[in-house]
């Protein structure tokens, strides 16, 4: 496999003391070629600075960090619940107006905006959430002329949950800088995994949910266009045992579970020493040997562990390291096998 790789910064460690430069410098030093940059490291980064500055300023130094250690910026991220929000538009497209100045100050080629998932507050009338995706697009292509929107279906989304959902918004959209970014663990806890069951697999009736996946992902396989392709993401999903339930020390009655799942538990692919499970080596599959995909491959990993000061940077971007090394070797075996947990 001859993908680039990139990783979020998120995913180099959460502790305070793991800062944006150290970040960088591990991704540089372990044979990453880009980096997602996290909003919030870049703030964090820019109000640890003694005087404080900017995030332009934070932007702009970032950027020529990232340049001295060969490291492109894939995206910035994540510009969340945007389309068809209650709040007035023209506060969005503010709001739009800064981040797209922030991704174009970085040099970042994509600017990543999650499906809408605000459900209280937002509206899934496509008559609206099109025309202002549209805007978005324009804006975009007035500011930044060469960043593109990179639409994510997460698996919690209010309307957009799946990958068939968020190629059929960018279709609609029909803005040649407005494409889809794919996560694998978005498809899997969407489709096959659930943290609230002894299994770990969710319960359909009548139906099995390794072939539901399986169909899913064969049909992605024939029909994504794969020009509407910006990148792909993986992490994995740490099973629950006992499942998720008000007495576990992640659970929050305000997030729907995958959310919960999504946001303290998602170590990196194949990593079954801490508890990974999803079939992530059938993903991979999937896209990059069966649909051939060969841009860029990211890992975005939240993962509890990394929340230790001991556990930095340098020892999670060697993790991701091994864990692409784990994932090419299933996927290059003479005979590829996927085995469901």
């Amino acid at each position: 496999m001859e993908n680039p790789l990139a990783i979020a910064t998120v995913s180099l460690g959460q502790h305070p003391v793991h800062t944006l430069p150290s970040k960088i410098a591990a991704a540089s030093h372990n044979g990453f070629s880009a980096l997602e940059i996290v909003y919030n490291d870049l703030e964090t980064y820019a109000t640890s600075k003694s005087p404080q500055i900017t995030i332009q300023a934070a932007a702009e130094e970032i950027a020529a960090l990232c340049a001295s250690h060969n490291i492109a910026i894939l995206s910035l991220n994540p510009f969340k619940n945007f389309e068809g929000h209650s709040s007035p538009l023209s506060e969005r497209l503010h709001s739009a107006r800064h981040w797209i100045e922030i991704a174009r100050i970085l040099k970042a080629q994509y600017l990543q905006v999650p499906s809408q998932f605000d459900t209280q507050n937002s509206s899934g009338d496509e008559n609206v959430v099109i025309p202002e995706l549209q805007q978005l697009a324009d804006i975009t292509a007035e500011i930044a002329p060469d960043l593109k929107i990179a639409y994510e279906a997460v698996a919690w989304g209010s309307y957009v949950d799946t990958w068939q959902d968020s190629v059929r918004i960018v279709e609609l959209v029909d803005r040649d800088n407005f494409g889809v970014c794919l996560d694998s663990f978005h498809i899997v806890a969407r489709l096959w995994g659930d943290i609230t069951t002894e299994s770990g697999k969710r319960k359909l009736a009548g139906q099995n949910v390794d072939d539901v996946l399986r169909r899913s992902l064969d049909e992605f396989v024939v029909s994504c266009p794969m020009d509407k392709i910006f990148y792909v993401q993986f992490s994995d999903g740490e099973r629950y045992s006992p499942p998720l339930s008000p007495e576990h020390r992640f659970y929050d009655a305000s997030f729907p579970s995958a959310l919960t799942w999504s946001r303290n538990t998602r170590p990196f692919p194949l990593e079954t020493e801490y508890g990974g499970y999803m079939p992530v080596t059938e993903v991979a599959k999937a896209w990059l040997v069966e649909k051939g995909w060969k841009g860029y491959v990211s890992f975005e990993v939240f993962d509890w562990r990394m929340r230790k000061e001991e556990n930095g940077p340098e020892d999670n971007a060697r993790r991701g390291i091994e864990s692409w090394k784990r994932l090419v070797a299933e996927l290059t075996k003479e005979n590829i096998i996927v085995k469901y947990s």
